[in-house]
């Protein structure tokens, strides 16, 4: 995946994930589905979405954080919003 400006974006979400998930890193790959395999709800899928925001200085419309459902389509996203 990207590496964008220095900073590593798998592994910094990776590593935001695994600390709201509160599962080890290894455990959240590239595919794995963010509520049905890693047990996710909606209030944790806010916390992502602020961490991320607030890692990357980004902003990230609500309706399109509700299309992401693993952590390669979280990359994606943010590196969407990180280039713009």
């Amino acid at each position: 995946m990207a590496d964008t400006g220095g900073i590593n974006i798998k592994q910094e979400i990776q590593t935001i994930l695994s600390k709201i998930l509160n599962r080890p890193s290894e455990e959240i790959t590239d595919d794995a589905r963010f509520v049905e395999d890693l047990g996710m709800d909606s209030i944790m899928s806010i916390e992502i979405l602020a961490s991320i925001e607030k890692k990357f200085k980004i902003t990230i419309p609500d309706e399109e954080i509700k299309k992401v459902a693993s952590l390669r389509q979280a990359i994606e996203l943010a590196e969407k919003y990180i280039r713009k």
